[in-house]
């Protein structure tokens, strides 16, 4: 993924971020919806697809992306009832899918055809992966203070405030190699602010997955769980990064 971002273009970093979103509505569909088998197989496709859509560079296509989206798949889940009792709630599963894994991630290729949109990108993995590794070696050195145990009982507050640490550290190491353009400012504000809704990401998929009664969202990474366990933190950093650099960054 690293050598695509770098060397590869918008294109066929969408080509690669597509197969994650396929994969990730996947995992979600089996979490969340197992027994639709049939709706699966669509939903992933019309999600990787979404992918694309920025590349079109017409803000609405996105919209009427998301709208004829809704209303094909409520004409699919209204046709196909298994239970009437729930599916409503199938529907807004089914819904909560395309909201958390294409749209958010969409902002990824959003990013990418920004100006310095390269630098961007590494800063999101500079951002999450030290966060991960300082929040994952202060927990485990420091950690006494739950931060959310109804969620994620072993996080501790402690581990938090080190992965925000690590945070900065990256942004940093960041500014002083190969994007130079980032003011001090820059570097504190995004280390901050994203590592923080890195964090939060981390914990909604956690929730969404004790809520499914699963462990993993997927087994696709042998000792690591699913894709959505490994871009957890990067769906919620994606959109605060894209727009970041569009409405504050001076560059």
């Amino acid at each position: 993924m690293l050598l695509t971002i770098i060397k590869g273009g918008p294109l066929l970093f969408a080509c690669l971020l597509s197969v994650f979103i396929f994969i990730g509505i996947h995992e979600f569909y089996r979490m969340a919806l197992p027994e639709r088998t049939f709706e699966v197989w669509p939903a992933a496709v019309c999600g990787a697809l979404m992918t694309f859509v920025p590349l079109l560079k017409d803000c609405r296509l996105a919209l009427a992306a998301l709208t004829v989206l809704f209303l094909a798949f409520a004409l699919l889940f209204l046709f196909r009832i298994r239970n009437i009792a729930t599916a409503a709630q199938e529907i807004a599963y089914a819904a909560l899918g395309f909201l958390y894994i294409p749209l958010l991630l969409m902002h990824l290729v959003m990013l990418r055809q920004q100006a310095y949109g390269v630098q961007w990108l590494l800063v999101i993995m500079l951002i999450v992966m030290t966060n991960d590794s300082a929040a994952y070696y202060t927990g485990c050195a420091f950690g006494k203070n739950r931060l959310y145990p109804l969620v994620s009982p072993k996080k501790s507050i402690e581990g938090a405030l080190g992965g925000l640490a690590g945070s900065i550290g990256g942004t940093m190491l960041a500014k002083f190699t190969f994007f130079p353009q980032l003011t001090l400012r820059d570097a504190l504000l995004t280390a901050i602010f994203i590592g923080m809704l890195g964090q939060t990401g981390d914990l909604f998929e956690s929730l969404l997955k004790r809520s499914f009664g699963v462990k993993d969202s997927g087994n696709s990474i042998p000792g690591h769980g699913g894709v959505l366990d490994r871009l957890d933190s990067i769906i919620f950093a994606a959109p605060a990064t894209y727009y970041y650099a569009v409405y504050f960054f001076k560059g």
